[in-house]
């Protein structure tokens, strides 16, 4: 595939993960139906892709992007320090620094059992619902999904706690393959916010 047509795909999914608030996977794919592509064109990689997405971020909302990262930040670490027992880690747009107040938020929860987390949410009156989604080594982990009203931005933001074994943790903290950790516990959330604030 020409560089080129890869930097289309990555620009078009780009525009879509800012404006749309989607996923990396599912804005490739439909930048390819948008651009007239088939479906069996090879994908640009999530590194190519993040680029363009902090491009488009510092073109086109450079002005509000800061501060809806913030807000969505501070409702992460909400959530993370009322999930504490399941060691959250905030991976995603909302830890990587590209996100805006149309994407949502992912914490991953290391459970001893996978049941620990719905019950302690039930425990605590949040409705929340359940479906199975890819997790970050391609298996299948549940994935509860809640939305939370975030007052900075005045609006319902959707929070999903994908589900992992305690066991899984260790693999998690691996560094991408720039070296930057993909995803932050409690103490470097913090950090990220008290930074910005």
């Amino acid at each position: 595939m020409s560089s080129d047509i890869k930097q289309e795909i990555a620009a078009t999914a780009a525009r879509l993960v800012v404006e749309e608030g989607l996923e990396f996977g599912p804005a490739k794919r439909r930048a390819l139906r948008e651009l007239g592509l088939p479906s069996r064109q090879a994908l640009p990689d999530n590194d190519l892709l993040e680029q363009e997405v902090f491009d488009y971020v510092q073109l086109f909302c450079a002005d509000t992007q800061a501060q809806e990262l913030l807000a969505l930040r501070r409702l992460a670490l909400v959530w993370m320090h009322r999930l504490q027992a399941f060691r959250p880690h905030l991976s995603g747009a909302v830890w990587r620094g590209t996100a805006t107040r149309l994407s949502d938020i992912y914490i991953q929860l290391f459970c001893d059992d996978s049941k620990q987390a719905e019950l302690a949410l039930l425990d605590k009156g949040v409705r929340f619902d359940v479906s199975a989604v890819s997790g970050f080594r391609g298996e299948t982990v549940d994935a509860l999904s809640i939305h939370s009203h975030c007052p900075e931005l005045n609006e319902d933001i959707g929070v999903h706690l994908m589900v992992y074994d305690y066991d899984d943790l260790r693999g998690a903290l691996l560094p991408d393959s720039r070296g930057r950790p993909m995803r932050g516990d409690i103490a470097a959330l913090q950090q990220l916010v008290d930074n910005a604030a």
